[in-house]
């Protein structure tokens, strides 16, 4: 397990590809090794990484600082950058994507709608392209760096899915490619909840398609 950094009020580790963010009933949820590092087994999920989601996560190892990390998501305090292989590329090197989306919680599953009605969120994010390569198997493929402004269920996934270019490996989303889904959390920014200093943490991945890019 890497640990990026740990103190008394918050851990921040990197979580494997094929991980439940959660705790989970048999405690194989990454959350659960969060607990197992605090005396008391206190673990506050702050967010969430899809389960096939590797990267950087932070946990609070008290209620005070689960509240205060909490509220830093709630008021956009707490930045998070990803990087993203999507089939195809962009229309434009860089820009923000504004939708309207639904998540089916019955089908876990997001849509892209055209008006606001019960249930619908604003998603927006901006991101940059940082390399394109063709693939000999699966084409063209492109490294995109995404900066978050909101926190939606799979907003990454589909607010590019629904442009032509889904996510290597997102077949809920229409990608043609069975490999691992080519999402990682790659940085997150956020004042420490009791010095409030800002605190800054990024990785990268390896292994696999990664390895094909240089960032």
């Amino acid at each position: 397990m890497e640990i990026l950094y740990e103190d008394n009020e918050l851990t921040v580790a990197v979580k494997p590809p094929e991980l439940l963010s959660e705790q989970t009933p048999d405690q194989s949820g990454f959350a659960d090794r969060m607990a197992e590092r605090n005396a008391n087994r206190y673990v506050g999920v702050i967010h969430r990484l899809d389960r096939g989601v590797g990267g950087v996560m932070v946990y609070a190892r008290t209620p005070d600082a689960a509240a205060k990390l909490s509220a830093n998501v709630q008021t956009r305090s707490m930045k998070k950058e990803y990087l993203a292989i999507v089939h195809g590329a962009p229309e434009q090197n860089s820009g923000r994507l504004c939708d309207l989306l639904f998540h089916d919680r019955i089908k876990n599953k997001t849509y892209t709608v055209e008006r606001a009605r019960k249930g619908v969120k604003e998603a927006i994010l901006d991101y940059e392209v940082q390399k394109s390569i063709v693939h000999p198997e699966m084409g063209q493929l492109t490294l995109v760096r995404v900066s978050l402004l909101t926190g939606r269920t799979h907003q990454i996934r589909v607010q590019f899915a629904s442009r032509g270019t889904p996510l290597l490996g997102d077949r809920k989303y229409g990608a043609p490619s069975h490999a691992p889904i080519g999402l990682f959390s790659h940085r997150l920014t956020f004042p420490h909840p009791k010095s409030k200093k800002e605190m800054r943490f990024s990785s990268l991945p390896s292994g696999g398609i990664w390895d094909l890019f240089s960032y």
